[in-house]
């Protein structure tokens, strides 16, 4: 099995990439956004992981451990092929977790080729293995979900009450205050 390559990427930078190592070409699947940060004849260090099938052997590639350990645990869900873990992963490792961890079935909804019974299948099963709410330091949030979080405890909601409104919001992209007004009226009618 091929854990990791450590070569050059040759032109042209699409995806599955051709990566060169010691003159053997290397095709390997990667998330598109990895694509972004790879120059051609720069060095390369991918983790991988080997897909063996009984007509395939493919190669998926990661630059953390934290992708590639997510995306092996994403394969292991019944249904879920290493294509559509590959889309997931592309979503952001921390971002994954936390849709797990949370139960956030419209995260995945929204990834194609994933409906709502095999959204609630990853995270039936992989809850458990990334932990509960209960375990989830939300002060790991970042950006404006953390700061419409620090408004609202700040205003006496526990942190686990101010995460569950904002979850319930369906527009991620809006401004902080619009995010805070609209938690706020959730909270409110409980």
């Amino acid at each position: 099995m091929i854990g990791a390559l450590n070569g050059i990427a040759h032109t042209p930078i699409i995806n599955p990439l051709l990566v060169m190592v010691g003159g053997v070409g290397y095709r390997v699947a990667v998330p598109e956004h990895i694509l972004n940060d790879i120059h051609a004849d720069k060095p390369l260090f991918l983790y991988t992981h080997t897909h063996v099938r009984e007509d395939a052997l493919d190669l998926y590639g990661f630059v953390s451990p934290e992708e590639l350990s997510l995306f092996t645990l994403l394969i292991s869900v019944s249904g879920i092929g290493p294509k559509t873990s590959l889309t997931i992963v592309d979503r952001g490792a921390s971002a994954v977790r936390l849709a797990i961890t949370t139960a956030d079935v419209s995260f995945f909804t929204s990834i194609p080729r994933l409906g709502t019974k095999n959204a609630q299948k990853i995270i039936i099963e992989l809850k458990t293995k990334l932990g509960s709410i209960e375990e989830l330091d939300l002060s790991q949030e970042h950006g404006e979900t953390k700061e419409v979080l620090e408004a609202l405890e700040s205003m006496g909601f526990a942190k686990k009450e101010a995460y569950a409104a904002l979850k319930q919001l369906t527009a991620g992209d809006l401004p902080v205050e619009e995010r805070l007004r609209q938690a706020l009226k959730l909270l409110s009618k409980k």
